[in-house]
């Protein structure tokens, strides 16, 4: 039997009618709100390109159930910053010129956004500690440290 969720992503409520309470964020998020982003990686929960905030927490959106998150804020990567006032984050990102496929961008900066709203300032062994269980396959590693400290500077 359907039932009916509330979800509010970036800042905006939408209600989705939902078979499968077990069914995967990510999936609403995709399929019912047709976000493009976050992105499916791995759906294990082990890549981190699906990485969204639940009240302000980073979390895995293809291991999540989506009736754990109706009702919270959820911010995926487009409600973190807006194209007139981008998060430092999406700067720096752009400043060090970290991408190269992009695919992966959603869990980087969403992972380090957290890091950064805990730990303002954090080293660089702490800022590789934080993003040490994220997937980039173009191997970008080096340049998202750089562009998380840099961003810490702001």
């Amino acid at each position: 039997m359907a039932q009916n969720l509330t979800l509010n992503v970036d800042g905006k409520p939408y209600v989705i009618s939902v078979d499968d309470p077990k069914m995967p964020l990510l999936y609403a998020l995709r399929d019912d709100l047709g976000l493009s982003n976050p992105r499916f990686g791995c759906g294990l929960g082990q890549c981190g390109a699906c990485t969204v905030h639940v009240d302000g927490q980073a979390v895995r959106s293809c291991t999540t159930p989506v009736s754990l998150v109706a009702n919270r804020r959820i911010t995926t990567l487009a409600g973190l910053g807006t194209p007139e006032k981008p998060h430092p984050l999406q700067t720096a990102w752009i400043a060090e010129q970290v991408n190269q496929c992009g695919y992966c961008i959603h869990g980087w900066i969403m992972t380090s956004a957290e890091l950064l709203a805990r730990n303002p300032h954090p080293t660089e062994q702490e800022v590789r500690d934080a993003l040490s269980d994220l997937i980039c396959r173009c191997g970008t590693h080096n340049a998202a440290v750089k562009a998380v400290l840099r961003a810490s500077k702001v």
